[in-house]
């Protein structure tokens, strides 16, 4: 469990850190979002048994962990949202992004063909999960978070006037 949190943060740290907080403060959120998402998506590809299904879902939930950095401002969110899914499959026995990971002895045996479970790569490569996408949209989309302040991206909270120094007598 520790290494999913580890990894989440990671990536996390990687995709929506420094970096993408400043592209965001630089280019907007359409300019930085959508293609940090895809190049999380990139990066997964690499994984064992990927899927065209597969990575436009990885590139969704890329963009979805940007877009909860927009609406918080904080990196906790994505990295909660992040370990929340990475946590959920090894837990009921399922691949992770095509990895399997044994958490509990248990595993899904799936009786569905491959569009609705996802096959090798497991159920990120789904029409299910499409669908969890864009259910996790609307919530974000929706729910009420605050949102911090960011000295990277936002404007400050106080525009403070600098008075020049006296001059010193000579």
């Amino acid at each position: 469990m520790a290494l999913l949190a580890a990894g989440a943060a990671g990536e996390e740290l990687f995709f929506r850190g420094y970096g993408f907080q400043l592209l965001l403060a630089a280019l907007g959120p359409y300019a930085t979002i959508v293609p940090v998402g895809v190049a999380f998506a990139l990066l997964h590809s690499l994984n064992p048994n990927a899927s065209w299904l597969g990575i436009a879902n990885t590139a969704g939930f890329g963009i979805l962990f940007g877009y909860a950095y927009l609406r918080s401002r904080d990196l906790w969110l994505p990295i909660g949202l992040h370990f929340g899914w990475n946590l959920t499959f090894p837990l009921f026995g399922a691949t992770l992004s095509g990895l399997r990971i044994n958490m509990t002895g248990y595993e899904i045996s799936w009786t569905a063909g491959a569009l609705w479970s996802g096959g090798d790569y497991g159920p990120e490569a789904s029409v299910l999960t499409s669908a969890v996408l864009l259910l996790l949209f609307a919530f974000l989309w929706k729910a009420p978070i605050r949102r911090q302040s960011s000295p990277l991206t936002g404007p400050p909270a106080e525009s403070a006037v600098c008075d020049p120094s006296p001059s010193l007598p000579s």
